[in-house]
């Protein structure tokens, strides 16, 4: 079996986990659950939460004393188990708490996975800019797997998501032991604490470029988890309470017209090694942000009836959104860092991103909605996203090469 076959199937998996909930979570906790608009925006900070220090701590681990392929199963399997123990649980705070422990544990996988992938394509002797982007996409394709086979098996409003989700974890858990192996930093004597610890990634906030880099994946990490708490809500709740768009396709199966965002997504990663080659990396960062305001304005003008060609359009530019961002700066931190730290810069990325980006994003996010309601919250949701665009254009200095990989 071929290294880019094993690694297809590791990211059809990694994705397939967090697809078989986290569009759907929201119409159960809004729904069945009837929680609060800010209680379901905590559930989504969760992501925020773990991401602050557990990536950096997974990678850390990687780097320095446990293989990252190693590392990635133990991870899946224990988030499994709390998975499966939160599943049963109704009331707020156990649900919370289970749910926010299993995140605790898949969260550093994303980085994880990304670095066993880097590894082992470098020592196939391949590009990762060119090999990376084909084998990502299907995980993509694995979270739309997941979400319409949540969406047909009618899990969407039940907490069996949760089981779905976890038997998938098992899956990865036990393959990731069967990955090539990931090099550990070697020891050498006298080395500086910092270095025994595995805290050199950090030090790449001394560069200025890389620090501003950093700082402008937490502002727009703030977007990333919005339509994934609130998307599914809106159209399942929103629009499902209003005898004007009952019956709709976007009400009854919200999933599968969300999933559109994902199919549209196995495209933009295709192209990422195109866009990064021809216009760098800060442009292909600004065409992410001006996506982001497009996403979120078209949300709040469209709806299921007349308006869903807006919706329709609205889940396609999120291809755009998130694989330009989310993707490109995964590849770009891998490239301008020294392999020797390569996993716990990417939990550095994942800190930035679905760490502070993610917890602020959603619990702002749960405000916004709690005070201001639909579709009102879209649109300041647009604007924030034109804020930080214009920001990035005037303060990110970048002088791009063409001839260079990135």
């Amino acid at each position: 079996m071929s290294i880019k076959f094993r690694l297809i199937i590791m990211n059809f998996l990694q994705y397939a986990i967090w697809g078989a909930w986290l569009i759907s979570l929201g119409a159960y906790l809004g729904g069945d659950l009837a929680f609060s608009g800010r209680q379901i925006g905590s559930f989504f900070a969760t992501m925020g939460i773990a991401s602050l220090f557990m990536p950096a701590i997974m990678g850390i681990i990687a780097d320095r004393w446990i293989p990252a392929q190693k590392l990635l199963g133990i991870c899946h399997l224990t988030a499994a188990v709390l998975m499966a123990a939160a599943a049963p649980q109704t009331a707020y705070l156990p649900l919370y708490s289970l749910i926010l422990c299993s995140v605790m544990f898949y969260m550093p996988t994303i980085s994880l996975s990304n670095s066993v992938a880097y590894n082992a394509l470098s020592k196939a002797g391949l590009d990762t800019v060119k090999a990376f982007p084909p084998i990502r996409v299907w995980g993509t394709v694995g979270f739309i797997v997941a979400m319409i086979a949540v969406d047909l098996l009618g899990f969407t409003k039940s907490s069996m998501q949760l089981y779905f989700s976890a038997g998938l974890s098992v899956i990865l858990g036990a393959y990731a032991f069967s990955l090539p192996s990931c090099p550990v930093a070697k020891k050498v004597k006298n080395q500086s604490w910092v270095d025994a610890f595995g805290l050199r990634a950090f030090a790449l906030f001394k560069q200025k470029k890389m620090a501003i880099f950093f700082l402008f994946s937490m502002l727009l990490g703030v977007s990333l988890q919005i339509t994934n708490a609130f998307g599914n809500d809106y159209l399942t709740n929103h629009f499902g309470n209003d005898p004007t768009y009952a019956g709709t396709f976007g009400v009854e199966h919200a999933n599968i017209l969300i999933s559109l965002s994902q199919i549209s997504e196995t495209l933009c990663i295709l192209l990422i090694p195109f866009f990064l080659k021809r216009f760098g990396i800060k442009n292909v960062m600004l065409i992410s942000m001006c996506a982001w305001v497009l996403r979120f304005v078209l949300l709040g003008a469209g709806n299921p009836g007349s308006g869903v060609w807006m919706l329709v359009l609205s889940m396609l530019v999120y291809g755009v959104a998130f694989d330009f961002f989310n993707i490109s700066g995964s590849l770009y931190v891998d490239k301008e860092t020294d392999p020797s730290i390569r996993s716990s810069a990417q939990g550095v990325f994942m800190i930035m991103t679905n760490g502070f980006g993610a917890f602020f994003g959603s619990y702002a996010a749960g405000e916004v909605v709690h005070r201001m309601g639909w579709p009102v919250s879209w649109y300041i949701f647009g604007g924030y996203a034109v804020v930080v665009t214009i920001l990035f254009a005037l303060i990110f200095k970048y002088k791009h090469n063409p001839e260079a990989s990135i």
